[in-house]
C-alpha cells in the first residue's frame, strides 16, 4: 500500500459562474462543462489510470444532458459531491433554513440523477463559516473541502473584487473572512472558529505549499506552466497527503467558444493541450514520489 496519498477534485462550475464573477454578459457556450470537459476529464483520469471527486452543482441536474453525464462519471467510479444548489457566493451570509436548503436539496438532487447519495460538500467560492459548517455536518456529510488557507488567492481576490467596484462593475463573488489563513494546511477536525482544530466535521484542506502557503490548484498550476507546475508540485510532495483541486473549465480554452470569456479568464488562452500536458506532469511526479491516487471519500474515510 502507498504510504502517501493524493486526491483530484474538479470543480464543475459553469461558464456562468466565471461571467457573473466577472460581472459581464455571456451569452453563449452556457453548458461548455457538461458538454465538452466532462468527457476530457474522463480522458484524463482513464490516461492516469485515477478515480476523481466531482464536485457538481445541483441546478445543473435540471438538464437531462447534464444528468445523465455526471450519472456516466459515477458508473466509471468517479465520485459525486455536494457542489450546494445553486452555487450562490453569497451562500455564508444566507439564514440557515436557506443555507440546509441549498445543501440538502443538492444531496437529493444529485442522489436522483446518480443513483448515489454525496458523501463531501464544497462551498461555493472556497467561502464557509461556523453555521454553513454545522448545516453541513447536520446533513450527515462525511467530510467539507472548502478551506483554502491561501495569502496570494486572498489577495488577489480581494484586489480583483475591489478593482471592479472601482470600474463601476459588481461581481458575484465575495471576500473570505482573512482569519481563513489561519486554518490547518493538512486535514483536521474542525472546532469552534472553524479554522482552528477540533472535535467536528472532518475538513480536507485545499492544497497550499509549505512556508508560503502558495496556492497549487489548476489555475495556478496552469498559468505557472511545465517547469513552475513541477516545483509547485515537488513542493507539497514531502507531505504525506495531497489535495489537488481543479475546475472544469482547466478542460476548456478560449477555441471552446469562451472568447469573449478569455480576456476576464487569461487561462483559457492556454491551449487544452498545453493544459493537460501540465496535469498529467504533475500527477506523473506525484507518483513517482511513491503518491497512490484516491477519492476524498477515501481519503475522508482513512483519515477519519
Amino acid at each position: 500500500m502507498n504510504a502517501r496519498h493524493a486526491a483530484i477534485s474538479i470543480d464543475l462550475d459553469e461558464v456562468h459562474h466565471y461571467a457573473a464573477i466577472h460581472g459581464i454578459d455571456l451569452p453563449g457556450a452556457r453548458h461548455a462543462v457538461y458538454d465538452i470537459a466532462l468527457s476530457r476529464i474522463q480522458e484524463f483520469c482513464d490516461a492516469n489510470s485515477l478515480r476523481c471527486t466531482l464536485f457538481a452543482v445541483g441546478a445543473d441536474m435540471a438538464r437531462k444532458r447534464n444528468a445523465s453525464g455526471l450519472r456516466a462519471m459515477a458508473e466509471a467510479g468517479h465520485e459525486i459531491a455536494n457542489h450546494s444548489l445553486d452555487h450562490r457566493y453569497d451562500l455564508t451570509r444566507l439564514g440557515r433554513a436557506e443555507q440546509r436548503r441549498q445543501v440538502e436539496t443538492a444531496s437529493m438532487v444529485l442522489e436522483r440523477a446518480t443513483g448515489h447519495r454525496p458523501r463531501g460538500f464544497r462551498a461555493p467560492g472556497y467561502l464557509v463559516t461556523d453555521q454553513l459548517l454545522e448545516v453541513v455536518a447536520a446533513s450527515g456529510a462525511l467530510y467539507d473541502s472548502s478551506v483554502f488557507p491561501c495569502p496570494a488567492y486572498y489577495a488577489a481576490k480581494a484586489g480583483v473584487v475591489g478593482a471592479m467596484r472601482l470600474l463601476g462593475r459588481r461581481s458575484a463573488s465575495i471576500v473570505d473572512d482573512p482569519r481563513v489563513l489561519l486554518a490547518p494546511t493538512a486535514p483536521y477536525r474542525i472546532g469552534t472558529p472553524y479554522q482552528r482544530p477540533g472535535d467536528g466535521l472532518l475538513e480536507l484542506p485545499i492544497q497550499v505549499t509549505p512556508g508560503l502557503r502558495l496556492p497549487v490548484i489548476g489555475t495556478s498550476l496552469i498559468l505557472a506552466g511545465q517547469r513552475g507546475a513541477l516545483a509547485l508540485a515537488r513542493r507539497v510532495a514531502h507531505g504525506a497527503f495531497v489535495n489537488l483541486e481543479l475546475h472544469g473549465i482547466d478542460f476548456l480554452d478560449a477555441w471552446d467558444g469562451l472568447k469573449q470569456l478569455a480576456p476576464n479568464q487569461r487561462d483559457l488562452w492556454v491551449p487544452v493541450a498545453r493544459k493537460l500536458a501540465v496535469l498529467n506532469r504533475v500527477v506523473e511526479t506525484l507518483k513517482q514520489r511513491g503518491f497512490g491516487f484516491e477519492r476524498l471519500c477515501t481519503s475522508a474515510q482513512r483519515l477519519a
